[in-house]
């Protein structure tokens, strides 16, 4: 029930039932009072509150700016050098959205408990001022005309009329203040009806403001975020593959001798104890001691053990240098020690008698000194018997195995991914070369099943005695694709492929050109270019130094392969442009990180107040989705080399990019180039429009697909997808299509 009318009429008559009604008005008028005093505390506590919150953002945003990653190597990838940046990218987005937070709090004293305590002051204070004047004025009349009805008949006309006159001013004055008092608690009541709410209102569209600013950057992230999720697939495939061999490194190793000398910048090096004289006998004290072999320079450092945090517990001291004379092993019976031998340098007189760990670390460091024990080698990777040759019957068993591919597997779901049984792959090779088989042996496609077709291939293609692209030029790739120029990569690769061997320039173009072909069937088999490069990268370009520096570049041998398949046609059915310099290594890796995609382009213009509808969306139209209906078609196949989608804008690339290194070529040597990569480092700003923001870049392309080794490594993608399923990933079961890409390069 509403509160009841005051009427003016009611004020002359100050009625019992007007003085009740009254009451209600003061009743209600107290309570929101209270309750204004009540939100401005809620009001403070919460723009307090924002306050704090805020400012713990923006500590959190800093930390994100400080952290610098190091990655294992001497470069970096195009996927790497964008994970790097990335936490740089998540703190200007987290600054961005703090600016507007600021923007919100600075105006919520002023759009919401300025206007507030206002009203309360203003409107509800000169009611209370009223009512105080109207107690006053009802005090003082009623006091008044009682001491007037009190008064004696008896009294002088003129005192008489004086009195009435008194009364009269009372009771006008009482009117008055009555009339005011009704009309002002009618008011406050009707007025807090606007000038109560739109503080609030004011205040709640500045948070929807601040709201439709997180929505709108959404969007502007949603293309970069693709992007570095796809950057973040390819380092993953990188890390499975790189971890494969790494693990095999590994086991080699502790299947070898512990003694095993690695290729290294020293001839030898090691730990040996060093016979030491003393007054009272000897002493044997150990010593970090290298030997380069060529300028026969030997150091040796004092190694002290300390019970302290710093490098592990061992301190060197300052390496003393000294040119070797002489090596000789020392008789056992000649000393009490073992594993002994003595050398003689240019800077003592007499000899030193050096203890190494072991008989065959002694065998190591007499060899390096041109000592006359045995040279003892780490196992090789591969065994005599399990050799295979770049000879008619391997070109023959290639062209049969894709033969076989393309006729009847070729949209086989994870094909080259998916290994065959070990024994039946060991049969089939067994079979095409035995020394009895016929050289153009065919493949009875009803005997061998896909799945061991291409795990033959790929085992052929391993244990050829030299990989595919040569040891000799094996650094020659890795370098390429290690330069900063993206179209260089390319012409680099394509004088490199030219330097092969023919035999191997044939077996390479033969299988590439299959790749190809595979790699345009990616909707069904989900074998990209990208996936295709993980398999095929660390087959065709084994490493001659098995150390873990040499398994850290896999990712680049991927990159070649990418690079390969992408300008199959520029590479093998075009001559290279004989200017092409060889490449030469970084000098500083770490630059290429300022081409890295990103997503700020510079400080952001002021925006004006944007009015949102308070309305609720349809749920699917403000989800976000990664998924291929959601973004625009492209190449997003490699990050790491050039599509060979649009011809258009490769006329000048790779001649453009001879000229800036001061190379001269013609145009018409370098029309074939690919064209720009897909979206890196484009930065084309960003453009305001009618108080949106529009996208700051077009990261082009979409992240395709890729085959999950495990579904336990499932991510969850955001469900929004209101347009029908087409691309790569049409047709795909939901789990596949979440699942992040294991790829095992050699399976």
């Amino acid at each position: 029930m509403g509160l009841p009318t005051l009427e003016f009429s009611d004020s002359f008559l100050d009625s019992p039932d007007f003085r009740e009604r009254l009451k209600c008005h003061e009743i209600e008028l107290e309570r929101t009072n209270k309750f204004i005093k009540d939100l401005i505390k809620d009001g403070n506590l919460l723009i307090t509150a924002l306050k704090n919150l805020s400012a713990a953002v923006q500590k959190f945003s800093l930390s994100l700016q400080e952290f610098q990653f190091e990655c294992i190597g001497d470069a970096e990838t195009d996927d790497e050098v964008n994970i790097a940046q990335s936490f740089k990218e998540f703190s200007q987005l987290l600054t961005t959205v703090e600016e507007e937070r600021r923007r919100l709090i600075q105006n919520a004293d002023d759009v919401l408990i300025t206007p507030l305590e206002k009203f309360r002051k203003e409107q509800i204070g000169a009611a209370k001022e009223g009512k105080k004047k109207f107690d006053k004025e009802t005090e003082k009349y009623y006091s008044t005309l009682e001491r007037h009805l009190s008064l004696s008949s008896k009294k002088k006309e003129a005192y008489l009329q004086e009195a009435d006159t008194q009364i009269d001013k009372e009771r006008q004055l009482f009117y008055d203040a009555s009339l005011e008092y009704v009309f002002k608690i009618q008011e406050v009541q009707e007025k807090k009806k606007f000038e109560f709410v739109e503080p609030l209102l004011a205040f709640l569209q500045g948070l929807f403001t601040f709201y439709h600013e997180g929505y709108e950057l959404a969007h502007e992230f949603e293309p970069y975020k693709q992007q570095l999720q796809f950057n973040l697939q390819n380092t993953r495939n990188n890390f499975v593959s790189t971890k494969q061999e790494v693990e095999k490194l590994m086991k080699r190793i502790r299947s070898a001798d512990q003694d095993y000398k690695p290729p290294g910048q020293w001839t030898m090096e090691g730990f040996l104890y060093v016979q030491e004289k003393r007054p009272l006998g000897c002493t044997w004290t150990r010593h970090y001691c290298t030997y380069e072999k060529g300028g026969k320079t030997f150091s040796m450092s004092s190694a002290e053990t300390k019970a302290t945090a710093k490098q592990n517990g061992l301190v060197l001291n300052q390496p003393e240098m000294f040119k070797l004379k002489s090596c000789i092993r020392r008789k056992t019976d000649s000393i009490d020690k073992r594993f002994c031998f003595d050398i003689e340098v240019v800077e003592r007189h007499g000899v030193m008698t050096l203890q190494a760990l072991s008989e065959p670390n002694r065998r190591l460091w007499l060899e390096a000194m041109d000592g006359k024990e045995p040279i003892y080698n780490l196992p090789a990777i591969l065994n005599k018997k399990e050799e295979t040759f770049l000879n008619e019957a391997g070109f023959n068993f290639v062209r049969k195995c894709i033969d076989l591919v393309e006729i009847r597997g070729i949209n086989t779901m994870g094909l080259y991914r998916i290994g065959g049984v070990n024994s039946k792959v060991q049969k089939l090779l067994t079979t095409v070369f035995s020394s009895r088989a016929p050289v153009d042996i065919d493949l009875d496609p009803d005997t061998w099943d896909n799945k061991t077709i291409t795990s033959g291939l790929k085992t052929y293609l391993r244990c050829l005695s030299e990989p595919l692209m040569t040891f000799k030029l094996h650094k020659d790739f890795i370098l390429a694709v290690k330069s900063d120029d993206q179209n260089y990569r390319v012409c680099a690769v394509h004088a490199l492929v030219h330097k092969l061997p023919d035999r191997n320039k044939e077996m390479l173009e033969l299988l590439i050109k299959h790749l190809v072909t595979v790699s345009t069937q990616s909707q069904s088999n989900l074998m990209t270019v990208s996936n295709l490069g993980v398999i095929f990268g660390p087959t065709l370009m084994r490493s001659q130094e098995e150390t873990v520096a040499a398994m850290m570049n896999i990712k680049f041998q991927n990159i070649v392969m990418e690079i390969l398949i992408e300008n199959f046609s520029k590479i093998f059915h075009q001559p290279p442009d004989p200017n092409v310099p060889l490449p030469q290594p970084q000098s500083q890796p770490g630059s290429r990180r300022s081409r890295a995609i990103c997503l700020s382009t510079g400080p952001r213009k002021p925006r004006s107040l944007y009015t949102p509808a308070l309305c609720l969306a349809d749920a699917e139209s403000d989800t976000f989705s990664s998924s291929p209906s959601s973004t625009p078609p492209g190449s997003m196949e490699s990050l790491v080399s050039h599509s060979s989608q649009q011809k258009s804008s490769s006329q000048t690339g790779c001649f453009a990019a001879l000229k800036d290194k001061g190379l001269s070529g013609t145009p018409g040597e370098a029309r074939a180039a690919p064209p720009r990569r897909r979206g890196v480092g484009q930065q084309p700003g960003v453009q305001l429009q009618g108080g949106r923001r529009a996208h700051r870049r077009g990261v082009g392309g979409r992240p395709q697909p890729v085959l999950a080794e495990h579904a336990a490594r499932d991510v969850p993608r955001p469900q929004k997808s209101p347009a029908p399923p087409h691309g790569p990933q049409a047709g795909v079961s939901d789990p596949l299509r979440r699942a992040l890409p294991v790829i095992a390069a050699h399976t």
